[in-house]
């Protein structure tokens, strides 16, 4: 894999070696664990579930977790021309040689990079096909729930929390190998395992009109699949030294559980039903957890999960805690996942202290009465409250999130999404005196398994279109930013999303046809879909546009998250008035008349009333079917002393006191000291762009306890400046950055700075110098005046046969000549520069070593690798693999601030 690695684009993917990564003794282990996640590495290392995982396996001193990610396109096209297998990051182990490869099931749309994984890997694609000595492929997480379209390619498939599991799974893999068990036999043990669900144990058989007949078990006693459920998540494994990516990823952040489940029983959400019941971490835990994660990955945000945050008991008490400390280190938090009507001014203003990008609501539908359909209780008056809220507090702009195609959806309920949006644009308006940025995200409604809506058709693709136009053409006419999803995504994860074993036939016949990354919409093929579900004669709208009768027997009736069949029944029918799945289809089919005009004023859905369901964490109980009430139920946090918030907006305490619930941030006192620090940078971190390098300096600084100070304003940043980027690929001896740290408590010295730095810095970056700066020094200084470089034609592959007669020739006729003129291509554009210039030394220091030395001139520069390829006439291709060393950099005025 290293020797790909200059040859592709962010090859920062692929490198490993982050702080805090486990890499382990293979020696001493029984079973080698692949965690795959079938997605680029930026997103699979944002997911809070996969580090989890990650920490929970290591934990056990047996078990080797290793992680896998799909490789990008340019990777895959490398890997396959050279014979490259895809593995670990760790050890690098292939995955054919792994015990376990696990797959994170978050989205449909990554089915066919988990077959392109396995090709990639040297494993057989189908369970049926595999040898005994090939790895068991098992999958979790929430897709899992209705994993039939991908059955035949898994061996095993956990349903539910997988903490506790997946250990459980890798020990029985382990005694099971170590016995000399049959692929079989072992199979039979994790059946055992309760959670685990085994595809192959189940055949299923169909009707003439393509319905499931009969899923039927051929293992007796082994009828169907409960979830996995952890009744306290109190005591779960978590990630308390987080893996720090030196890749920017989706959410650079620290991420904290603080709720498993939702209980507020949105009708649409998947989420909802199947993490059922809500359990909730203490404060005293959770805020543990932050400032632990915190101190020993640098992260400047801290993010609480849940799938409604703001429905988290002690939220109030909580973010103020937290953020009395938190503020003080320049530590933002982040609550991604609030709940219209959930957020108190409490919150908002704790969260508004250190620093404000973007707020995002998700009131679902435009008007109440669809909200009520679909048991999302918020009213207009909330969302415009909580919108003022926001702007009054600082924040600039507003993210509205929609759904299209809901059920009993009207031309009203969409004119509802545009008319909301505008009122919210307003209150911006109102308060800010300005123009706030207000966007409105639209996608469009899946149906899925368990959930009330699982009978009901998806809304067509052309009708989809038509409702994107005229959304699109009122939203940006009323001063809006308008986004939404690809339609084609939508057709193809609704088909997956509620689809049977026979759509197994045509991933695999999209995946050999090229289909890869479905879910980002540059990479979808829409092509290739359609042909192969044409070529194997499968009809989408079969899947999709199908109303659904409550006696159908569906492909996941076998498997249950505990929530009943009644009660989804029940719950659709308090949505739409009592009516059955096929007389909503009629009215909605004969209600919708979109058009630029209007709406239709006698709509026909004004006749269905929609009845809500409550919360049953803080109501009665909704008769769910999934909690016993001993074991299994809801969990709320309880730390000691609790606090209320009065309905003024103060907290008050148990003692009865009463205090502000935010009171003004007191000045905090500085001295400024500045210092340039210097640094090497080698091995696999070459690989890492500008920017990655510029965040692991500021993280391994905060991880160090230096007291960086931050400049004020509406995003608070540490007060650092760093030179000229170093061009990917190189490493370097000489590296520099300066940083304005506070002395109010203290001088520190020089040394204790690089003791602290390099104490807590990744592998690959050591700490040199650190120089105090005199404070008038321009901040904007610092760029070398000229840098050394060692071409290092020696440790170049030996396929380039290079010529060093050659070599010794061009740098003769170099010195002979007054000018040197190369055309170089940049942005675009294509600059003449005169290389005499700019090259002060180029020499050749022995026979397969050229040293340069390099000068910055007016308005121009040179790389190394401009040199090579413009002066020396090496190709393109060929210049990413010559390594090269900088060796010092030459900087007139010393670098500073």
């Amino acid at each position: 894999m290293e020797e790909l690695l200059p040859l592709v684009r962010r090859p920062s993917r692929y490198i490993g070696g982050e702080l805090n990564s486990v890499k382990k003794n293979l020696d001493s282990v029984g079973v080698k664990f692949a965690l795959a996640f079938p997605d680029a590495y930026e997103l699979g290392m944002s997911h809070l579930g996969f580090q989890v995982l990650y920490t929970a396996l290591n934990s056990v001193d047996d078990i080797a977790c290793e992680r896998v990610f799909a490789p990008w396109t340019d990777m895959e096209e490398l890997m396959r021309a050279r014979s490259v297998p895809l593995s670990t990051l760790e050890n690098r182990i292939p995955l054919y040689q792994c015990d376990i490869v696990g797959f994170s099931l978050q989205y449909e749309l990554s089915f066919t990079n988990i077959l392109n994984m396995l090709d990639l890997g040297g494993i057989s694609l189908k369970a049926a096909d595999r040898a005994e000595s090939e790895p068991f492929i098992i999958a979790g997480g929430p897709v899992a729930f209705n994993v039939e379209p991908m059955a035949e390619f898994f061996d095993a498939v956990l349903l539910g929390d997988g903490e506790l599991a997946a250990v459980e799974i890798a020990e029985a893999v382990k005694e099971s190998r170590a016995t000399g068990e049959s692929r079989a036999e072992t199979l039979g043990r994790l059946s055992k395992i309760p959670g685990v669900y085994i595809p192959s144990f189940f055949e299923v058989l169909y009707n003439a009109d393509s319905t499931v007949k009969e899923i039927r078990s051929t293992v007796a006693g082994y009828d169907g699949i409960l979830k996995r459920t952890e009744p306290d998540i109190e005591q779960l494994p978590v990630p308390l030294n987080p893996i720090v990516p030196f890749a920017e990823t989706v959410h650079d952040r620290v991420s904290v559980e603080i709720m498993r489940g939702c209980t507020r029983g949105c009708r649409f959400c998947q989420a909802g039903m199947i993490y059922r019941p809500a359990r909730e971490r203490s404060k005293a835990k959770i805020s543990s957890i932050v400032e632990t994660e915190l101190l020993n990955t640098g992260y400047d945000e801290a993010s609480l999960l849940s799938l409604s945050t703001g429905d988290y008991t002690e939220i109030d008490g909580l973010i103020t805690g937290l953020m009395c400390d938190l503020s003080k280190e320049g530590v933002a938090m982040s609550l991604p996942s609030l709940r219209v009507g959930s957020l108190s001014k409490t919150v908002a203003s704790e969260v508004a202290r250190v620093r404000k990008t973007g707020f995002t609501l998700a009131p679902e539908a435009g008007t109440e009465r669809l909200r009520m359909v679909i048991n999302k209780g918020i009213s207009e008056e909330d969302l415009i409250r909580t919108a003022e809220m926001v702007f009054s507090l600082g924040w600039r702009a507003i993210k509205l999130y929609f759904m299209v195609g809901l059920p009993t959806e009207t031309e009203e309920d969409l004119l509802g999404i545009v008319q909301l949006g505008s009122k919210v644009r307003q209150v911006g308006k109102r308060i800010m005196k300005g123009s706030p940025q207000v966007s409105v995200s639209v996608t469009t409604f899946i149906p899925k398994p368990f959930t009330p809506f699982q009978w009901i058709p998806q809304m067509e693709l052309e009708r989809c279109r038509e409702v994107h136009a005229v959304l699109r053409k009122r939203l940006r006419s009323s001063g809006l930013d308008f986004k939404w999803n690809d339609p084609g995504a939508s057709i193809l994860e609704g088909v997956f999303s509620r689809g049977d074993r026979r759509l197994s036939a045509v991933i695999q016949r999209a995946f050999e046809k090229g289909a890869r990354f479905d879910g980002w919409s540059e990479e979808l093929k829409s092509e290739v879909w359609e042909q192969a579900f044409e070529e194997l004669g499968v009809e989408t709208a079969f899947y999709t546009h199908r109303e659904r009768n409550f006696g159908e027997t569906l492909p996941w009736q076998h498997l249950s998250p505990g929530v009943t069949e009644e009660f989804l029944i029940d719950e659709y029918k308090k949505a739409v008035g009592g009516s059955s799945v096929e007389d909503v289809y009629a009215e909605v089919t004969s209600a919708m008349s979109v058009s630029a005009e209007g709406a239709d004023e006698n709509s026909e859905m004004e006749g269905v009333a929609p009845e809500q369901t409550p919360d049953c964490k803080i109501d009665s109980c909704s008769y769910c079917g999934v909690c016993d009430f001993k074991v299994v139920k809801n969990v709320l946090a309880s730390d000691g002393a609790e606090h209320a918030t009065s309905a003024s907006g103060e907290v008050s305490s148990s003692s009865g006191e009463v205090s502000p619930v935010s009171q003004e941030e007191p000045v905090e006192e500085e001295l400024p000291l500045r210092y340039t620090v210097r640094y090497s940078r080698l091995g696999p971190l070459k690989f890492l762009g500008h920017l990655e390098i510029v965040s692991a300096i500021k993280r391994n600084i905060k991880r160090a306890g230096l007291p960086v100070i931050y400049s004020k304003g509406f995003h608070p940043m540490q007060r650092m400046s760093f030179p000229d980027p170093l061009p990917v690929g190189i490493e370097s001896l000489d590296e520099s950055f300066g940083v304005e740290l506070n002395g109010l408590n203290g001088r520190l010295e020089p040394e204790e700075i690089l003791e602290r730095l390099n104490r807590t810095s990744p592998e690959g970056i050591k700490f040199l110098e650190a120089v105090p700066t005199h404070l008038k020094l321009s901040r904007a200084s610092g760029s070398m005046d000229a840098a050394e470089y060692l071409i290092l034609f020696k440790r170049a592959p030996k396929g380039l046969n290079i010529d060093f007669n050659r070599i010794d020739r061009y740098i003769r006729d170099f010195a002979g000549k007054d000018a040197v003129i190369l055309s170089i291509a940049k942005k675009g554009k294509v600059k003449e520069v005169d290389m005499k210039q700019l090259v002060n030394e180029l020499e050749l220091v022995d026979e397969e070593t050229l040293r340069l030395v390099l000068k910055r001139g007016p308005g121009s520069s040179l790389r190394p690798s401009d040199v090579l390829v413009h002066f020396f006439n090496f190709s393109p291709e060929e210049t990413p693999l010559i390594p090269i060393l900088k060796t010092r950099s030459v900087n007139c005025n010393s670098v500073g601030l």
